[in-house]
């Protein structure tokens, strides 16, 4: 199972809206290429409209959680993931891990 990481919190909702586009795609490539793909970012954007929090520390331990359950650690390189306080702790948890990390 592949955790794809990717930026997402952004005071602008375009700017997250497109990360959201982006890592979909991307996790649909990845799907269709055979491997088991888990998404925060694509579980976690449509429950925004219902009220669910869009910053890091709100799915931390959530995030932190299912980095466990996954075998690899893809990191998506779109806009912003270097600066991404989320994706460098997902990156620092892998690590420590054990769990492979590739980028993408």
């Amino acid at each position: 199972m592949i955790y794809l990481a990717s930026p997402y919190s952004h005071p602008d909702p375009a700017v997250r809206q497109a990360r959201f586009v982006a890592v979909c795609g991307r996790a649909a490539e990845l799907m269709r290429e055979g491997l088991n793909v888990f998404s925060p970012i694509a579980h976690s954007h449509p429950l925004v409209e219902h009220g669910a929090p869009t910053d890091w520390e709100s799915w931390k331990r959530v995030d932190m959680e299912m980095i466990g359950f996954c075998s690899h650690l893809y990191v998506l390189r779109i806009d912003g993931w270097q600066e991404s306080v989320g994706v460098q702790a997902e990156i620092a948890e892998a690590e420590r891990l054990g769990k492979k990390v590739l980028f993408v």
